[in-house]
Parts: structure tokens; sequence; C-alpha cells
């Protein structure tokens, strides 16, 4: 019994298995303090689809070379922009999200094209590099925000009548579009059908351009690339396919990610999207040369679900004060921290 406890611990990974456990242990908390565990379920499952996209954004960019895509900010402007345009068109429902998605992915591909050609400039320290890029695009459209030409009142401040608002409402355009779609109940828990089968599309896509040709020689750069050299492969035009691709997943899984929040969100947002998804598929069993879908899922999931359950769990068990956002911030992050250590996060 304990050689077969030890080889499931050690086919999942210590980390995943300490996280694994803490979770059981704060759903039996949950279940103590009589909190709603159907509740508890429906959130995660709608955080899983709000998220994923954004996670599974990160697999072309590591099986490129390029590592983990901390400039995923740069995609995540080119979905509010499109977002923004729709919202500007007058559009509603799925005219609107298709709409946004549209015009963000070229836009992402432009952007992408030319953060490539940086990226292939600096290797070795892409990943420093992309940290430094993200926050300055963000930072320098905080900028841009206000000089934009749009002029819908849902856009600008109402006074000034120019410049974007911090905080854009998607009610009436395509709030929980895709949440509440074909959505249905199980046991009191709800399942958000349209994003989790958005999610599984985008994952699919992503499978089979993974075992295309192009996706294959991305790969090939990625793994080795003196034997890329050798087969006739360009590396800098593999490293450039994976930093686009990665770019258009983080335009669209923004759009998915505000349909599901029910608001775009501008100035500081962006700056640090790409740290949760970062940690999501560390957390899933990745690292900064290899990743699946399926270390997408499990992560995201994993990850989602501890920040849910941890804190209705601290706020009843420590309710006095700020003490209870504390033992959140100390509970959650404190073993996605370690985890994301043991997963080889600082490599």
């Amino acid at each position: 019994m304990q050689e077969k406890l030890k080889l499931i611990i050690n086919k999942i990974g210590i980390p995943r298995a300490i996280i694994i456990s803490f979770l059981i242990l704060l759903f039996v908390g949950a279940f103590y303090y009589d909190l709603s565990i159907q509740m508890l379920l429906s959130d995660t499952l709608v955080r899983l689809g709000m998220n994923g996209v954004l996670v599974l954004a990160m697999v072309p960019s590591i099986l490129s070379g390029t590592g983990l895509n901390f400039g995923l900010p740069l995609g995540v402007i080119c979905g509010i922009i499109g977002g923004l345009i729709s919202i500007e068109m007058d559009l509603e429902g799925f005219t609107a999200i298709s709409m946004a998605m549209l015009i963000s992915v070229p836009l992402s591909v432009i952007t992408g094209y030319f953060y490539g050609l940086l990226l292939n400039k600096v290797k070795g320290s892409e990943m420093t590099v992309a940290t430094y890029v993200g926050f300055s695009v963000a930072s320098l459209m905080c900028i841009g925000w206000l000089f934009l030409p749009f002029r819908s009142p849902e856009l600008v401040f109402a006074i000034a009548g120019s410049g974007l608002r911090q905080t854009i409402t998607l009610s009436g355009r395509f709030d929980k579009i895709l949440d509440q779609f074909l959505a249905f109940d199980v046991a009191g828990v709800t399942i958000p059908t349209g994003s989790l089968l958005f999610l599984g599309l985008c994952c699919f896509i992503i499978g089979l351009f993974l075992k295309s040709r192009l996706g294959i020689a991305m790969k090939a750069v990625g793994e080795n690339e003196r034997f890329a050299v050798a087969s006739g492969l360009s590396v800098d035009r593999g490293r450039i396919i994976g930093t686009v691709v990665s770019t258009v997943l983080g335009g669209i899984g923004i759009i998915v990610y505000a349909q599901s929040y029910g608001f775009f969100q501008l100035y500081q947002a962006p700056l640090m999207m790409a740290f949760p998804a970062v940690a999501a598929i560390l957390i899933g069993g990745a690292s900064t040369k290899s990743a699946k879908i399926s270390h997408v899922l499990l992560g995201t999931l994993m990850f989602q679900t501890l920040l849910i359950v941890a804190l209705p769990v601290a706020n009843k068990m420590v309710p006095e004060g700020n003490l209870s956002e504390v033992a959140r911030v100390i509970v959650s992050y404190g073993f996605i921290l370690y985890a994301l250590t043991q997963a080889g996060g600082g490599e």
C-alpha cells in the first residue's frame, strides 16, 4: 500500500500532491463551517472557463523555446481594444463577442510578430525582457487610453467626453454570454457549458496545431536548436510563430475572462495578468521548457479552486478585522509559491 502511494505521489509530483492534500483540507473546512459546497464548485468551474485560455497562451511560448510568456499583457491589451471597438460599434450578444475576437486576432498577430523579433534579439533573457516589455507597454497604454478616439458614452468619461474609463461594464453587451450559454445544474452545481466548451475548442485547435507540420517544427526549435538548424528549420521563425500564437490566445483569453467577470479593466489592470497564468501552468506540471494541454487544465483547476475555497474558509476561521484577508494571502500564495519553486518556476 505504501509503495502504491509513493508511486502515485511520484507520478503527480510532490508540489501537486501537497496542493491537492491542502485543497481536500480546505473542502473539509468548508463542510465544517457549513459553507455551500455547490456554490464553491460552481464558482470553480466558472473560473476554469474564465482563466483557461489565458493559461493556454503559455503553451506555444514554452514549446517554441521562449519560455513562460510574461509579456502576456501585450495580447491582453489587443483583446481589450477589440472588445472596446465592438462596444463602439454598438454590437450586442454573440455578434459583439465574436467581433471583439475577430478584431483582436490581427492586432495580436502584428503585436506578437514584433514582440517575437525582439525576443529573438535577446535569446537567453526572454522572460526577463518579456516582463519588462509587458509592464512597459501596459504602463504606456495608461496614456494611450486617454487619447484613443472612442466616443461611446459607455466608454469615455461622462464629464470630459474623452478618455476611457477605468472600468468598462459589459452589461447589455456580452456579459456572461458564454457562462450562461447552455448552462445547467447538476445536484446544485451550475455547469457553465458555453465557457467550458469554448475552452475545450481552443485546446482542441492548439492540439491540432501542435500536431501539424508547422507546430512540430516549432516544437523542434524549442527542444533542440542545433538539431532544428541541422534539419533545415529556421529557429527564429519557429520562435516567432510560438510568440504570435501565444499573443493571439492572450487577446482571445482576456475577452473570455471579461465576459465572465462582467467588465473590462483598463490602465494598470493588465500589468499582472501574466502571473496567475504562469503560476497555474507550473502548478499543473509544466516547466520552462515543457508544457502540455493537460498541464493547462489541471493547473487552472487547482489554482482557481485554491483561491476560491481559501477565502471563505479563512473568513470563517479568522472573522475579526482584516485578519481573514491576511490568512487568505498566507494560505493561498504561500502554498502556490512553494509549488512554483518545486515545479521549476525559478529556472
